[in-house]
Parts: structure tokens; sequence; C-alpha cells
């Protein structure tokens, strides 16, 4: 029997965030639901006046975590629940903007004094919380920290560079856009009031995104058109040409929690969203390395107890699903039916240049970047697709499929490992992708390649005057309003030696195994 991976929430944090989100989709919620219309819209809304109260989409915070480069082990533990302490905040001080638009519409100092400023207090203490963590084990903790404490405000555009800028005070410090988020990149927002009580477009999600401007109709999207040196280069003459398949289903037991155990061991609700589980059955905040090892699986080859893992897609069309109420899915915008995939290939590909060597066991590897909507493109990797269509990539726009194509996610995983750690600091240090010719940084070594892809049968939403219904979307952050650049996908490596050993041999061999 299939379950579910449900913890307890604590009542108080759910009732901050749930409340905003009752406010978004009740009446409190109209006064600023056409904010996030598009800045492109056609029709008569287009003509409206911007209202003084719609002067914000989200908010844009430094992400210490990548930022931290030099963590010592006995630290990390404290220093990883710091981290997702600052999650936290960021995620209830987005709950307080999105329901406190009446009030902004009447103070322009309001966002700054009421949430920014607040928040950026409750930073500086988490991060003076971590250097001392760093000390308290005899390490040097960075200096100047508290530079990353102050957010701002930005629009619903996508950034248009990677600097996500230091935060400071609410300045424009980032080029994403004006404080007013009405700059060059800002979302251009229009009077809600004037809509005659419709909420338009928020999707039962308290308008927090996907947007008319998220999806692109395959046909439009050029083939070979996406850069795909980052790890979607296929593989060259030489090198190690062969593959293995791990077959390890779709997540038919329905293994769902809102945990990250690389980035937030030990913390519920670390992710703020739902993802789906194939391979180890135990995964979850507070497993263990033991834990792992010892689980259960999903594939079809019982030595392979890895943790794949990546956000759940939803279809935003007013289903209840079981974590409607919870926070990590309905509590923080994650909204409507989960679509489990109809396909899920998981292949380890070699190298362009060179043979592979073993993957150490319990590996660690991020592919993407969860906030990469406010934290800018540099990690961004993930793309979506059509079947029939996969020679045209996309990783800023979700895709809309002609009939009879379904949505294909694309993630493929750096391939170069620095020959001794399983993690790091940062969690994206200790691996790398492939250079322009293929071949490994100095001083890392070849690695098999992880590649997931992941088939939808999903319905296709419809665009309208510059509104989309029935959208589907990636789990997120609330902050990160549903873009589709912050897709992502996680691996832990829990093969035994001798099925490790065995995919090595496939791989350099230009063997196709699974």
């Amino acid at each position: 029997m299939g379950r579910n991976t449900r913890k307890r929430r604590s009542p108080l944090a759910t009732k901050v965030i749930a409340g905003a989100a009752a406010l978004a989709v009740g009446g409190g919620g109209l006064v600023w639901a056409n904010f996030y219309a598009s800045a492109h819209e056609s029709g008569p809304s287009h003509n409206r006046t911007r209202s003084a109260g719609a002067q914000v989409a989200t908010i844009q915070c430094p992400d210490v975590g990548q930022k931290l480069r030099k963590v010592p082990r006995g630290a990390r533990a404290g220093v990883d629940r710091e981290l997702a302490q600052l999650d936290k905040q960021i995620t209830e001080a987005y709950a307080r903007l999105a329901s406190t638009r009446q009030a902004q519409a009447g103070d322009a100092s309001y966002v700054q004094n009421a949430i920014l400023g607040p928040l950026k207090s409750k930073r500086t203490a988490a991060l003076d919380r971590i250097g001392t963590n760093i000390r308290r084990v005899g390490g040097n903790a960075p200096q100047g920290l508290d530079r990353f404490a102050g957010c701002r405000g930005m629009g619903v555009d996508q950034p248009n560079d990677g600097n996500a800028g230091n935060g400071q005070d609410g300045q424009n410090d980032g080029g994403q856009g004006e404080d007013d988020g009405q700059g060059q990149n800002g979302g251009q927002g229009q009077d809600g009031g004037q809509d005659g009580g419709q909420n338009q477009g928020d999707n039962g999600n308290g308008a927090a995104g996907p947007f008319a401007e998220d999806f692109v109709d395959i046909n439009d999207v050029q083939p070979g058109s996406r850069d795909l040196e980052n790890g979607f280069a296929a593989n060259g003459d030489g090198g190690s040409q062969g593959s293995f398949t791990a077959v390890c289903g779709v997540n038919e037991n329905n293994l769902f929690n809102s945990d990250n155990l690389i980035v937030a061991p030990g913390v519920d609700n670390g992710a703020h969203h739902t993802h789906d589980y194939v391979g180890n059955q135990d995964n979850d905040a507070f497993s263990s390395d033991e834990d792992l090892a010892n689980a259960e699986t999903s594939c079809q080859n019982q030595g392979d107890k890895s943790t794949y893992y990546w956000p759940v897609l939803r279809l935003q069309d007013g289903t209840q699903e079981f974590d409607a109420g919870d926070l990590g899915g309905g509590a923080e915008g994650n909204v409507g039916k989960i679509l489990k995939a109809s396909e899920a290939e998981i292949k380890f590909v070699g190298n362009q240049r060179s043979d592979v060597v073993a993957m150490p066991k319990f590996l660690r590897i991020i592919t993407g970047d969860a906030k990469a909507f406010t934290n800018g493109v540099a990690n961004a990797n993930s793309s979506f697709s059509c079947t029939g269509f996969e020679d045209r990539q996309v990783t800023d726009k979700y895709v809309l499929c002609p009939e009879g194509s379904q949505v294909v996610r694309t993630s493929n995983f750096q391939s170069c490992w620095d020959g001794q750690n399983i993690d790091s600091a940062n969690h994206r240090d200790h691996v790398a992708f492939v250079q322009q010719d293929g071949s490994c940084p100095n001083g890392f070594q070849a690695i098999p390649q992880l590649q997931v892809r992941l088939v939808y049968d999903v319905p296709a939403p419809t665009v309208e005057n510059g509104q989309v219904q029935n959208p589907y979307a990636v789990d997120g952050f609330p902050e990160q309003l549903h873009k589709p650049i912050t897709d992502h996908n996680d691996f832990i490596n829990v093969m035994d030696e001798n099925l490790m050993n065995e995919v090595v041999d496939c791989i350099n061999s230009g063997e196709d195994c699974q």
C-alpha cells in the first residue's frame, strides 16, 4: 500500500501563511490580483491605471547558502538550520506582502517599514547565529555576513542578468527592477480594484503565478536555440559512449514530502514545496546515510537505493490535494492536482573526452536552482519541451504542446567531481559541469552523468487576452511565483559498490545497460 510522507506542521506557522493565502483568494485578494497581469497584455484591462498598492510582486533576498564556500563540517548542521530559518523568514514575509495589498495602496512606505525592515532585522540575527556556529568549532566566520541581511521588492518579470545583488536596504543593486516593481524589468501593475470583482488569473493560488507570459507555444521555439553546453551536449566521438538506465518507476508509491535532505537536513518543510520521490523509499529531512542504505527502493535493480527527486508538477484546476492545507502545499501557494509523470527516464551517460570513474556512495548533486527567479539564472539548468519537438528546449518558459504531444521536463546533472567530497557548503562546489570542449575542469574527474527525462500528459492551458486558465506549474518557494526557471532536480547516490562498478564498466565499454 502506498504512503504519503506528511509531517506535523507548526500550527502558528500554518496559520500565518494559510491566512495570507485565504486573503489572496478571497475578498482581500481582489484588490491586487490583476497586479500580476502581463506587461504585454492586450485587451480592455491594458489601459487601467496602475494601483498605488500594486507596487511589489515579490521579495528578493541574497541567497546566503550560495555565498558560504567554507563551513567546517562540525558547523554544517547548525548552519543548515539557520539557512532554513532564512528561507522561512522570506516565506512568511512574502505571505505578509500578499495579504496587505490594501494597506500598501494607502502607504507608499508600507512595504519597506512593515515588511522589509522587520525582515532585515530577523535575517541579521540569523546571520549572526551562522557566524557563531562556525566560530564555535574553531572556524573563521566570513567577514561582513550582515551585508546580506537586506532584501528588496521586485517586479514579476524574469531577471535580466545573473546578479542577485547584495540586497542592501531595498536599493536597486541587482539590476532587476526598481523598488516599486515598475522599473525597466518590473511588472506593470494593473488596478485590480477596477475589475468588477472578478479575480482574474489567480488560478486558486492567490495570483502567485504562473502567468500568461510564462508560456510559449513550442512551435515558436527555434530548434537548437537553447545553449546546450551545461550538460546537455551529446557524447562526442571519443571518450565513454555507453549508458546505464535505472528503471525506478514514476512514484507509484505516492511518496511525497516538502523536505530537502540535501539542502535542509533535519528541517521539516525545508523545501517549502512538494517533491516526487523515486528510488529510495525512506527519504525525508531526518534520514541518515544509514537510513538510506537500509531502505527499500522502487528501482528494479535492488542494488540501487539512490534517491531521485524533483518538485511535483501541478495542474491549477481547483483540485484539493492531500496537502491542500499544509505548508509546502496549498498553504504556501502550491495548489491543484499533482500530475504524475507517465514516464520517468533515468539514465547515466559518459564523458566526451575520457572514461568515467565511480561516484562515491552518498554523493549529493543538485542541478538547477529553486530560487532562480530572485537569484538570477546562473544556476538554472532544467528545460521544457514537447514530445516530437525535443530539439527545441526552453528554460524560462512552460511549453504549450500541440494535440497528441506531451510535456517533457529534462534535467542533466553536473558530471565532474572533485575526487574528495560527497557534498560542499553550498552544495555545488564539489561537482561541476564539463567545459566547452567536453573535459572536466582541472582537479575534477569525469563521473557518470545523470540525465532525468520526465514526460507528462498535461491538458493544454488556455491563454486569452493576457490571461491563462488552468495552467500547469512546478511547485516552488512561494516568493518565486511558480516561474519555470526555478525547476530543479536532486540526487543522492546510494548504489552498492557492485552496481556502481557495473554502471562504470557499461559506460566505458560503450554498452547500453539497465
